[in-house]
């Protein structure tokens, strides 16, 4: 008894001939490039179906000159980042729009000295098609460096410094600005933040909406306590604002990380939630859901950041020059304010 024989791959000029379109279409679905009509793609979708095709990607690298992955740079000083469920988010939602290419996905830690190397490298050898970068702090090099290495780059929010081209944000002043009139209309008038950091768009967009929101409705206090991002920043910052000002009313924390922080301090000085003081976050992460009071939150969308990063850096490799992108935020009412 002999094994059968080797079956051949079918080539694309047979899957070509098969869907009955030009070897030129069949090469534009393949590689989900526009202007295919819908009846083009369906009759070679079909034909990969039923002859098998199964593209060689060593083939394509050579035939496009592409590696075939993009990356997302996530900047940092921790490598825990990760354990964050926003960047859990984002990266679903780039993994959703990349599973209809043949890209894969490349993540990058820039979280010292030695990483920010690794991705200079990484962009210098162009190993990647095109780069996303988020979390971006201060003067970060990571910026200038993508942009000098001539590589397709999208970022993730807007840096603080320079001016970049191809960017998705959400509307971060106009959620907390939202945040804070909530406040204002409960009745509170003792409203603290504790803010991001302060050498991010973000931590200075989100605070930017809290002042604007008690100045335009006449409140004249003012208290804030930095903040990282993470639980254990916003209970160092709701620590300091108890310690300075004991009679304060609300707090607005510029994510639920830190809102989650806050509450356990709040909890833990006998404080009732929202009776003694209200409090709201920003994320609209799945936690803030079960969080004791469930947590009254700006919600973006997060997922949508991710796919929408992808998307515009697929339409940037495709040659084309997509606009900026702001997504909107929504405020979710629970019963912590």
């Amino acid at each position: 008894m002999t094994d059968e024989p080797t079956r051949r791959r079918p080539t694309l000029d047979e899957v070509a001939e098969h869907a009955g379109v030009s070897r030129t279409a069949a090469s534009r679905v393949l590689n989900n490039a526009p202007n295919v009509s819908r009846g083009k793609r369906e009759a070679v979708l079909r034909a990969i179906e039923e002859l098998g095709f199964v593209r060689n990607p060593t083939a394509r690298a050579l035939a496009t000159q592409q590696a075939g992955a993009v990356a997302l740079i996530i900047a940092g000083e921790d490598p825990a980042v990760l354990a964050d469920p926003f960047y859990g988010q984002v990266i679903a939602g780039t993994s959703t729009v990349l599973e209809e290419t043949d890209l894969h996905l490349v993540l990058c830690l820039a979280t010292s000295t030695r990483g920010q190397i690794r991705v200079k490298q990484l962009l210098q050898s162009r190993a990647v098609d095109g780069v996303m970068l988020m979390s971006l702090r201060g003067d970060d090099p990571l910026s200038q460096l993508a942009l000098e290495a001539g590589v397709p780059a999208v970022f993730g929010g807007k840096p603080l410094h320079g001016d970049v081209p191809f960017y998705v944000d959400v509307d971060n002043v106009r959620g907390a600005r939202e945040a804070a009139e909530h406040l204002v209309s409960l009745g509170r008038t003792r409203i603290a933040t504790i803010t991001g950091p302060l050498d991010t768009d973000v931590g200075l967009a989100r605070r930017r909406g809290y002042h604007e929101a008690l100045t335009l409705a006449g409140v004249p206090f003012r208290a804030e306590a930095g903040g990282d991002f993470t639980e254990r920043g916003g209970m160092a910052a709701m620590e300091e604002l108890l310690a300075r000002h004991p009679d304060l009313d609300a707090v607005f924390a510029a994510n639920d990380n830190m809102a989650a922080g806050a509450l356990r301090v709040l909890h833990r000085a006998g404080r009732t939630i929202p009776g003694d003081v209200a409090v709201v976050g920003f994320d609209g992460l799945a936690a803030s859901e079960i969080a004791e009071p469930p947590l009254t939150t700006v919600r973006q969308p997060i997922r949508d950041i991710g796919r929408e990063m992808t998307r515009m850096l697929l339409a940037l490799i495709a040659g084309e020059k997509p606009s900026p992108l702001i997504l909107p935020t929504t405020l979710i009412r629970r019963d912590s304010a």
